[in-house]
């Protein structure tokens, strides 16, 4: 995620990634001022220092409890490792963890509410990967950075997995029609994350991963035909604006929950 206010860093993933999509749009009729654009920039400007603050105090809670159990010699043995090698077990571990978030945010009612927020983009671009609600990436953030803490990868490796990851992350929402070829089994594309916010029945509940499609071919949910989907977004009445999307999954469920406790809906509500 951006650094809050780091102006800097915006103008230059901007300068990268609008003469992108310019040149190799998918959708050429989509404007660069699309619709909702502003939200989405509030997203990147603010959501920060709310993911960062949860984050810091979950992930420090749960080590406190880990690291009674984990032997003290592991961190010797992981670290002793080439950075390489580390920064590639790094990835392999981190997205297998973003893989069973991903999946259990889609699969809880309670838990789609927030994911939700995420579905609800109609226009892909790199802008539109910001969109996030806090407790969404929170928890995911955690699934997938946790056992690497708890292994103890050395700071340059974890380093290299978040350059990899924020990079990736904005390509693969982006409004550009890069194929990878016979790489798009191995690291996530356009083609492949685009699939898991079409609003076509056949591709629901599909590419959960987020930077190893294999994860997904061994698990079943792959699914990347060679046209891109027609439509995005999702079903689930999300509100348009920053701050009644926060307030959003909350009202949902508050809205949700009878006497005699929470509903058993299906969590992807998209018909």
């Amino acid at each position: 995620m951006v650094e809050l206010f780091d102006l800097k860093t915006i103008l230059i993933v901007a300068m990268i990634f609008v003469p992108i999509e310019r040149l190799l749009p998918l959708h050429a009729h989509q404007k660069v001022l699309r619709k909702h654009w502003l939200n989405d920039l509030i997203y990147l400007l603010f959501n920060g220092i709310l993911i960062k603050l949860g984050f810091f105090l979950l992930v420090s809670l749960l080590m406190i409890a880990i690291r009674f159990v984990v032997p003290e010699n592991l961190t010797g043995i992981v670290q002793g490792q080439p950075i390489w090698l580390q920064a590639i077990e790094v990835i392999l571990v981190a997205d297998t963890g973003f893989y069973l978030a991903h999946r259990i945010f889609h699969a809880v009612p309670f838990l789609w509410k927030f994911h939700a927020i995420h579905h609800s983009i109609e226009e892909m671009d790199w802008l539109a990967a910001h969109r996030v609600h806090p407790v969404d990436q929170i928890v995911t953030m955690t699934a997938s950075l946790l056992p690497v803490y708890t292994f103890g990868f050395s700071g340059a490796a974890v380093a290299v997995y978040a350059l990899v990851y924020q990079g990736q992350s904005l390509l693969i929402h982006s409004n550009t029609r890069l194929r990878f070829g016979p790489l798009k089994w191995v690291l996530a594309s356009p083609q492949f994350h685009h699939w898991h916010h079409a609003n076509e029945r056949q591709a629901y509940d599909k590419n959960f991963a987020g930077q190893l499609p294999f994860i997904d071919a061994l698990a079943g949910t792959l699914y990347m035909p060679e046209r891109m989907p027609k439509a995005y977004g999702t079903d689930d009445p999300v509100p348009p604006l920053y701050h009644q999307q926060l307030a959003y999954p909350l009202k949902q469920i508050a809205g949700r929950v009878p006497a005699g406790g929470l509903s058993q809906e299906s969590g992807d509500s998209r018909p």
